[in-house]
Protein backbone atom coordinates (compact mmCIF):
# COMPACT_ATOMS: atom_id res chain seq x y z
CA UNK A 1 0.00 0.00 0.00
CA UNK A 2 1.66 3.12 -0.84
CA UNK A 3 -0.17 6.91 0.38
CA UNK A 4 -0.15 10.24 -0.93
CA UNK A 5 1.84 12.02 -3.36
CA UNK A 6 3.74 8.16 -4.12
CA UNK A 7 2.01 8.52 -7.37
CA UNK A 8 4.37 11.14 -8.30
CA UNK A 9 7.60 9.19 -8.19
CA UNK A 10 9.69 10.72 -10.72
CA UNK A 11 8.46 14.21 -10.71
CA UNK A 12 7.77 14.88 -6.89
CA UNK A 13 11.27 16.11 -5.50
CA UNK A 14 13.72 14.22 -7.88
CA UNK A 15 16.33 14.97 -6.04
CA UNK A 16 15.46 13.01 -3.03
CA UNK A 17 13.17 10.12 -4.50
CA UNK A 18 14.82 9.74 -7.76
CA UNK A 19 13.51 9.92 -11.21
CA UNK A 20 11.82 6.38 -11.09
CA UNK A 21 8.18 6.37 -11.65
CA UNK A 22 5.41 4.99 -9.95
CA UNK A 23 4.74 2.57 -12.39
CA UNK A 24 8.66 1.66 -12.64
CA UNK A 25 8.17 0.80 -9.21
CA UNK A 26 5.45 -1.30 -9.58
CA UNK A 27 6.69 -2.65 -12.67
CA UNK A 28 10.16 -3.93 -10.38
CA UNK A 29 8.13 -5.41 -8.12
CA UNK A 30 5.48 -7.60 -9.42
CA UNK A 31 8.38 -8.78 -11.64
CA UNK A 32 10.40 -9.67 -8.71
CA UNK A 33 7.25 -11.25 -7.06
CA UNK A 34 6.91 -13.72 -10.28
CA UNK A 35 10.20 -14.35 -10.38
CA UNK A 36 9.66 -15.80 -6.38
CA UNK A 37 6.30 -16.86 -7.02
CA UNK A 38 4.99 -14.87 -4.57
CA UNK A 39 1.40 -13.12 -5.31
CA UNK A 40 0.91 -9.15 -4.79
CA UNK A 41 -1.48 -6.72 -4.80
CA UNK A 42 -0.91 -3.28 -5.14
CA UNK A 43 -2.22 -0.37 -3.80
CA UNK A 44 -2.20 3.10 -4.38
CA UNK A 45 -4.07 6.02 -2.86
CA UNK A 46 -3.62 9.76 -2.10
CA UNK A 47 -6.58 9.16 0.36
CA UNK A 48 -6.92 8.48 3.78
CA UNK A 49 -9.72 6.42 4.01
CA UNK A 50 -9.25 4.35 1.13
CA UNK A 51 -5.69 3.23 2.77
CA UNK A 52 -7.99 2.04 5.74
CA UNK A 53 -10.04 0.44 3.78
CA UNK A 54 -6.80 -1.57 1.83
CA UNK A 55 -5.07 -2.49 5.11
CA UNK A 56 -9.25 -3.60 6.41
CA UNK A 57 -9.35 -5.79 3.25
CA UNK A 58 -5.95 -7.24 3.77
CA UNK A 59 -7.43 -8.14 7.19
CA UNK A 60 -10.25 -9.94 5.77
CA UNK A 61 -8.74 -11.98 2.40
CA UNK A 62 -5.94 -13.02 5.18
CA UNK A 63 -2.58 -11.86 3.65
CA UNK A 64 0.46 -12.93 4.58
CA UNK A 65 2.10 -9.63 4.94
CA UNK A 66 1.13 -6.47 4.44
CA UNK A 67 4.09 -3.39 3.61
CA UNK A 68 3.08 -0.01 3.43
CA UNK A 69 4.22 3.52 3.02
CA UNK A 70 1.95 5.76 3.99
CA UNK A 71 3.94 8.75 2.85
CA UNK A 72 2.99 12.04 4.89
CA UNK A 73 0.20 9.74 6.60
CA UNK A 74 2.93 8.20 8.29
CA UNK A 75 3.31 11.51 10.85
CA UNK A 76 -0.31 12.06 12.16
CA UNK A 77 -3.10 9.62 10.89
CA UNK A 78 -4.34 7.89 14.05
CA UNK A 79 -6.78 6.07 11.54
CA UNK A 80 -4.12 4.68 9.21
CA UNK A 81 -2.18 3.08 13.06
CA UNK A 82 -5.33 1.73 14.07
CA UNK A 83 -6.46 -0.36 10.60
CA UNK A 84 -2.58 -1.76 11.18
CA UNK A 85 -2.99 -2.46 14.48
CA UNK A 86 -6.03 -4.89 14.45
CA UNK A 87 -3.58 -7.03 11.90
CA UNK A 88 -2.27 -10.40 13.51
CA UNK A 89 -0.21 -10.62 10.04
CA UNK A 90 3.48 -9.16 8.99
CA UNK A 91 3.50 -5.39 8.44
CA UNK A 92 6.55 -3.56 7.39
CA UNK A 93 6.77 0.02 6.73
CA UNK A 94 8.49 1.05 3.81
CA UNK A 95 10.05 4.74 3.88
CA UNK A 96 12.19 5.59 0.23
CA UNK A 97 13.98 8.76 1.91
CA UNK A 98 15.28 8.97 5.85
CA UNK A 99 12.39 10.44 7.57
CA UNK A 100 14.55 11.17 10.77
CA UNK A 101 16.94 13.09 8.45
CA UNK A 102 14.39 15.64 7.00
CA UNK A 103 12.50 18.37 8.45
CA UNK A 104 11.42 17.90 11.57
CA UNK A 105 8.34 17.20 11.22
CA UNK A 106 8.65 13.87 9.58
CA UNK A 107 10.84 12.65 13.18
CA UNK A 108 6.88 12.01 13.89
CA UNK A 109 5.78 8.37 13.11
CA UNK A 110 2.91 6.74 14.64
CA UNK A 111 2.66 3.48 13.27
CA UNK A 112 6.15 2.42 13.71
CA UNK A 113 5.17 0.91 17.10
CA UNK A 114 2.39 -1.42 14.97
CA UNK A 115 4.77 -2.43 12.34
CA UNK A 116 7.27 -5.49 12.79
CA UNK A 117 9.87 -3.98 10.48
CA UNK A 118 10.77 -0.37 9.47
CA UNK A 119 12.82 -0.04 6.22
CA UNK A 120 13.67 3.79 5.79
CA UNK A 121 15.79 5.56 3.79
CA UNK A 122 16.70 2.85 0.87
CA UNK A 123 15.34 4.09 -1.73
CA UNK A 124 12.96 1.98 -4.16
CA UNK A 125 15.02 -0.88 -3.02
CA UNK A 126 13.38 -0.94 0.47
CA UNK A 127 10.15 -2.40 -1.59
CA UNK A 128 12.06 -5.33 -2.06
CA UNK A 129 14.31 -5.95 0.79
CA UNK A 130 10.39 -5.47 2.90
CA UNK A 131 9.55 -8.09 0.57
CA UNK A 132 13.05 -10.49 0.89
CA UNK A 133 11.76 -10.33 4.98
CA UNK A 134 8.43 -11.49 3.85
CA UNK A 135 9.97 -14.92 2.22
CA UNK A 136 12.51 -15.05 5.29
CA UNK A 137 9.56 -15.19 7.62
CA UNK A 138 7.14 -17.44 5.72
CA UNK A 139 9.78 -19.96 5.23
CA UNK A 140 10.21 -20.24 9.44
Amino acid sequence: INGPNLNMLGIRNPGIYGNITYQDLETMIKVFCKENHIHVDMVVSNYEGEIVEAIHDTYFNKYDALIINPGALTHYSIAIRDALEILNCLKIEVHISDIYNRESFRKTNVIRDVCDYSIIGKGLDGYLEAIKIVMQVKKR
